[in-house]
């Protein structure tokens, strides 16, 4: 049977892609020739002399000065500005931005779906053509996405975030307790956020239920959260066998698991389950960074400073205290990322705050603090894009993403300036991304006004 929750939730995002960005049309073209443009590949540490580069339906056909269009492309002189790859966000709550917590909770499906639809789009128009959801029932506003119904990203879901009792992403009040089988899901189970489980076979329940929802990966909380109600940051949560489970159903589906993880016993214990990606790991010790070198585990950070979460929650709060001390440890996380040279993605994990989400680009300008302009632009694009190839045959999209070379996506950005020396740039969207196209498709066109 069909739960009503879940019906709704699907209607939901229909919705929201119908009716909540009706001012932007993408332009389309059977070609588009970009002239006098100084093309960032995604990979070097400089931009291209002055050369063009044809679009050809979503693909990069040709880069170079013989790049020849038929007589119906649409023809853009860059005048000398920088292409680069669209940006790619490695941790993203798609579904989980606009509403509070209180809506998530007793809130309106329709409303929660109308607000993921706006900011899909809000997303895809700061220039990231491309995020890894890591918790949500994205599912829904994911096909509309694809179906060019609503402007958005492409989307790499994980669906419900699986958590243990108490651990982080239970957001179950106390009155929920205890559980037993002949007790209804909580809401936020019921409407596909996060997933309780509590053994290897639940666990391993769990996470089938999501890659057959269409998930590209699986998300676990491996250790505490700071968000979270019932969650002390230094707890390590799921046993190793419950772990193990989640690495076996991912792995008969040809992916992987990505843990939330800030100490090293929860990145350790992950690590020997099998688990290929740890997100955050701010609290981590050298010796445990050294260890994921060695095991060619990939950090998947974020820059958690005061200048982004400072002030979110109450001061001298349970839950601020949890943040000052993941705050300090993101500067030492940065350092001894470069230290063993980890594979390191770039993510923001922003949660329930349209004004955060807003300093998507700022976060990513405020790498600068510990890396150059081209290690910062890499990660982003090309770096991001590597990481998204672990879903293997699970990725949703089959083509190159990150890199501006012929037969990858046309996700591209046209910038006002050269971001590699002026990473800031990047910081302001409206004024400095000039064209934002994704596959192949312009959703954003400043030179046309």
């Amino acid at each position: 049977m069909v739960r009503p929750e879940r019906t709704l939730l699907a209607a939901g995002a229909l919705l929201a892609t119908l009716i909540s960005t009706p001012a932007i049309a993408a332009e389309t073209a059977p070609e588009t020739l970009f002239t006098d443009v100084r093309v960032y590949d995604g990979k070097g540490d400089s931009l291209s002399a002055p050369t063009s580069v044809l679009v050809r339906g979503n693909l990069v056909a040709e880069i170079g000065d013989d790049a020849t269009a038929g007589a119906d492309a649409a023809v853009i002189d860059g005048g000398g500005r920088t292409l680069m790859p669209g940006l790619i966000d490695a941790h993203w709550h798609t579904m989980l931005i606009r509403q509070t917590p209180e809506q998530m909770l007793f809130g309106d499906v329709g409303l929660i779906n109308l607000l993921a639809g706006a900011e899909a789009t809000a997303t895809l128009m700061r220039g990231f053509t491309t995020v890894r959801d890591l918790g949500g029932p994205s599912f829904g506003l994911k096909q509309a996405i694809d179906s060019g119904v609503v402007p958005g990203p492409r989307i790499w879901p994980s669906g419900a975030i699986i958590s243990v009792t108490s651990g982080h992403g239970d957001f179950r009040p106390l009155s929920d307790l205890p559980r037993d089988s002949s007790k209804p899901l909580s809401r936020v189970e019921e409407l596909g956020g996060a997933m309780i489980a509590d053994s290897p076979d639940e666990v391993r329940q769990r996470a089938r239920e999501q890659l057959m929802l269409g998930a590209s990966q699986i998300k676990l909380t491996a250790g505490g959260g700071v968000a979270s109600p019932h969650s002390p940051i230094d707890v390590s949560t799921f046993t190793p066998e419950e772990l193990g489970a989640a690495v076996e159903a991912a792995s008969n589906w040809g992916t992987y698991v990505t843990v939330h993880a800030y100490t090293s016993a929860a990145v350790r214990r992950a690590i020997d389950a099998g688990v290929k990606v740890i997100e955050h790991g701010q609290l981590i010790d050298e010796d445990t960074a050294k260890y994921m070198a060695e095991k060619g585990i990939w950090l998947s950070a974020q820059p958690i400073t005061h200048e982004f979460f400072g002030g979110m929650f109450p001061p001298g709060s349970d839950q601020d205290q949890k943040a000052a001390e993941v705050m300090e440890g993101t500067d030492r996380l940065y350092k001894l990322a470069k230290k063993y040279n980890l594979k390191l993605a770039f993510g923001t994990d922003v949660l329930f705050s349209e004004a955060m989400a807003r300093q998507q680009g700022r976060m990513l300008v405020s790498l600068k603090q510990w890396f150059t302009p081209a290690e910062i632009l890499r990660q982003a694009t090309s770096t991001n894009a590597e990481l998204l190839q672990l879903s293997g045959l699970r990725s949703p999209y089959k083509g190159k993403l990150g890199v501006v070379e012929e037969g990858a996506f046309a996700d591209l950005l046209l910038v006002d300036g050269d971001p590699l020396a002026n990473i800031d740039l990047l910081a302001d969207a409206e004024r400095n991304l000039l064209i934002i196209m994704k596959d192949g498709r312009i959703y954003k066109n400043t030179l046309s006004e």
